[in-house]
């Protein structure tokens, strides 16, 4: 990956800086080194289990389910960004996401949760990267009934660990670090998860012990925070992707 492609952020100096943003296992394993992490959301996407998996969280024969997102202009999906510095994350990111996952990039506004004293009710937005799974790519299971998708998780396990795994632990992010905002078709897909892993008998914890280890830290670790701000602010307003980072 050629990063000086890639715009940046601050500094102006030779090292590059880039905000990535996580929606699905970047958002409790990250697996890079970053300087800061703040949650937030973008608008224009909802978040779908329409991606299939056969490196991390499933196999040929089974493959997983894992998230990606869906253009909606009256959607918002709440996540992570990260802050990076140099190459080596993006390297990182693009053998994990691209090469092994099958995701292309973007770079779509991201906006902070946090309000800071010069930005306005949700702080100010600005660029990201993002990791997209598109119908192009060959692991591409698009829409299915969510009883289907919910089953086929509880199926499955990867080389990283078990399916059900990436979505409980998505969850918990979702619980943990951003109470009051709203995901529906994840919370239901775990409901289901969890029901059909009760009716198999299974202790649940048993499929969370998986071969990396949940990277459990305080979010918004920007230094201006000065307010929470709550989560009734519309997403309504349309916001178009900024343009498509050829990698």
């Amino acid at each position: 990956m050629e990063v000086q492609n890639v715009p940046t952020t601050g500094g102006g100096g030779s090292t590059p800086t880039v905000w990535v943003f996580g929606y699905g296992s970047l958002c409790w394993y990250p697996g890079f080194e970053y300087t800061d992490c703040i949650t937030g959301y973008i608008r224009g996407y909802v978040r779908r289990f329409w991606q299939g998996n056969v490196t991390h969280r499933g196999t040929k024969e089974k493959p997983g389910r894992v998230a990606t997102l869906i253009e909606d202009k009256e959607g918002i999906t709440w996540g992570c960004a990260f802050r990076v510095t140099g190459s080596h994350a993006l390297d990182y990111l693009q053998q994990r996401e691209c090469t092994l996952g099958g995701y292309v990039t973007e770079y779509i506004k991201f906006y902070p949760r946090i309000a800071t004293e010069q930005s306005g009710i949700s702080g100010e937005a600005f660029p990201a990267l993002v990791y997209i799974a598109t119908p192009k790519n060959e692991h591409w299971i698009g829409e299915e009934p969510l009883l289907v998708t919910a089953r086929q998780i509880v199926e499955c396990r990867g080389p990283s660990g078990h399916n059900v795994e990436y979505l409980v632990r998505l969850a918990m992010f979702m619980r943990d670090e951003l109470p009051g905002a709203c995901d529906e078709h994840l919370f239901e897909l775990e409901g289901l998860v969890r029901r059909f892993v009760a009716e198999a008998n299974v202790q649940l914890e048993l499929l969370l012990v998986g071969n990396v280890t949940p990277h459990r830290i305080r979010r918004d670790t920007h230094e201006e925070v000065r307010r929470h701000v709550t989560f009734e602010y519309t997403s309504r307003v349309p916001d178009t992707k900024l343009r498509c980072l050829h990698i």
